[in-house]
């Protein structure tokens, strides 16, 4: 008896083995892809301590402490420039929680399957797109001659530069990537809504709770947790603002208000070949990152008792 239990072990071992296997099997590919595309290139970052040239390379250009660090920070646009970032980030963050809750309250109330399957497709949709093909449609719906200003002269309202202000290019911005985002953002929030128990509902309404009155005591506190980890999961990118979409909307006329770390970044770099003041750059962005995410994981295990890693 013992001994047919011992072989029943050794195969069920065996088989779970194989199964692993399998599975480390599929991992692989992605660990590689990391090595190579994300560890690898971690070795460019000793150009943000030389005066990086790039005929002699790496290893060949002159090591200068931290002379980088201090000429980013007496950079006169930096500071600017960090405050666009913070500015812009911190509206996207809020409007990309408080409306994606919104629109999920709302979408849940409709009772029409066909409907609110339509709604949510709708919606879904921009969030699949890349700010390559939306920058366009955005330009021509907010240019001089475009459709919004067509509307706003229908009553008798002059038309607004939308993309060359420096006080509404930020609103542009948090205003369509709002709109781009926001129906994604609310498949977390419409799973929470469902999880709430139907019978607080019907206590609720038993006790006479009127629509709002059932949303604001009963829907928003079964939401909270779900809130608190979302807001709290997105404090780590506070300083991404959105590279792709200021790249492809912005113009130097908006550098004022517009402008942010990574097209800063990407335009001493890149475009002014001031490669080790761009890696600088770069280097104090994704130590500030580090730090937020691990006070934002520690603070996601103390208001909700998850953690991300």
């Amino acid at each position: 008896m013992a001994q047919s239990k011992n072989t029943l072990s050794k195969k069920n071992r065996k088989e779970r083995n194989k199964t692993e296997l399998f599975f480390i099997g599929m991992v692989i590919p992605g660990i590689i892809f990391l090595l190579i595309f994300s560890y690898g290139p971690m070795f460019g970052l000793l150009m943000a301590f030389q005066d990086y040239v790039p005929a002699k390379g790496i290893t060949g250009s002159e090591f200068v402490g931290f002379d980088n660090f201090k000429y980013i920070f007496n950079l006169p646009d930096i500071w600017k420039v960090t405050s666009n970032t913070l500015v812009i980030a911190i509206w996207k963050m809020i409007l990309n929680t408080a409306i994606p809750i919104l629109f999920a309250i709302l979408l849940n109330e409709i009772r029409l399957s066909w409907m609110k399957k339509s709604i949510q497709t709708i919606v879904y949709l921009p969030h699949f797109l890349s700010w390559v093909i939306l920058a366009s449609v955005v330009g021509n719906l907010f240019s001089l001659d475009g459709s919004v200003n067509a509307i706003l002269n229908n009553f008798g309202i002059d038309s607004l530069n939308f993309l060359g202000n420096n006080q509404l290019f930020p609103k542009l911005l948090i205003g369509s990537d709002v709109w781009k985002e926001f129906g994604y953002n609310s498949i977390v929030y419409l799973a929470a809504i469902t999880s709430i128990d139907p019978g607080l509902y019907e206590a609720a309404t038993m006790d006479g709770a009127g629509w709002w009155q059932r949303v604001w005591h009963v829907t928003l506190p079964g939401m909270l947790p779900f809130i608190l980890l979302m807001t709290i999961l997105a404090l780590p990118n506070i300083l991404n603002a959105g590279f792709d979409q200021v790249f492809n909307l912005y113009s130097p006329i908006v550098y004022e208000k517009g402008d942010i770390l990574d097209t800063y970044i990407y335009r001493i770099g890149l475009v002014g070949r001031d490669y080790s003041t761009g890696a600088a750059v770069g280097l104090v962005k994704s130590i500030i990152g580090l730090v937020l995410i691990l006070g934002s994981n520690k603070l996601a295990e103390k208001k909700t008792n998850r953690v991300m890693f």
